[in-house]
């Protein structure tokens, strides 16, 4: 999943994400609803782990506008602020799902698959293609029963291109899909990242192939 948590506490946000990205998510981080609004124009992330105590403002007045540009995304907030009124309160505005600090990764971890299968929130079936079958949500990928080792931004190309299945996907769509906002990312890294996804479905024989369209981006297909 491609996720945005909006979270001010520095230590804090470098955890999450370090643990968000160990279970291969790609993750923006921003402190503030201005940053947060900013990361949010492009639509394209899963899900959304929201922080109330910004610097800026109560976080779920966030909620509103993320729905306006999102409106499928699921919404979690993670607050310190956990008595009853306020759990209510963040719900009755709109969240999915409200979490109060502190809490166990693990949880936290279950409360992502659990908002993932919500009815009309991510595309959540498993993809079927030619040998291959690929859930976007859980990023597990498997050829004839066996399962592929992808890390999370090879799984991110491949849920970008097995859902747009038969179509030229822009370049920059990928990108965006694949890269937090503040990564480096050099002219050649996705081709990297593209060239071995394309090498591990060519040895699993997965009957599927990537084709790189010139100067515009890439196109997967089935083979026969």
């Amino acid at each position: 999943m491609h996720i945005l948590l909006i979270e001010d506490e520095t230590e804090l946000a470098t955890t999450l994400r370090a643990a968000l990205q160990r279970v291969r998510h790609v993750v923006d981080v921003a402190g503030t609803l201005a940053l947060a609004r900013e990361a949010a124009q492009c639509g394209l992330h899963d899900i959304v782990l929201l922080d109330r105590t910004l610097p800026d403002g109560d976080g779920l007045s966030l909620i509103a506008p993320l729905r306006a540009r999102n409106p499928g995304v699921p919404i979690i907030v993670l607050s310190a602020l956990g008595q009853l009124p306020d759990r209510v309160a963040g719900l009755d505005e709109g969240a999915d799902d409200y979490l109060a600090k502190p809490f166990a990764l693990e949880e936290l971890f279950a409360r992502i698959r659990a908002a993932g299968r919500r009815p009309g929130a991510l595309q959540v079936e498993t993809i079927s293609i030619g040998r291959l079958l690929f859930d976007p949500v859980s990023g597990e990928a498997s050829v004839n029963g066996q399962r592929l080792d992808l890390p999370r931004r090879e799984i991110r190309v491949l849920a970008s291109l097995a859902r747009r299945l038969g179509r030229t996907v822009l370049r920059e769509s990928i990108e965006m899909a694949v890269y937090g906002f503040d990564d480096c990312i050099h002219s050649n890294t996705l081709d990297s990242h593209i060239s071995r996804l394309r090498r591990k479905l060519a040895d699993a024989d997965a009957g599927v192939e990537i084709h790189a369209i010139r100067g515009v981006g890439y196109l997967m297909r089935e083979t026969r």
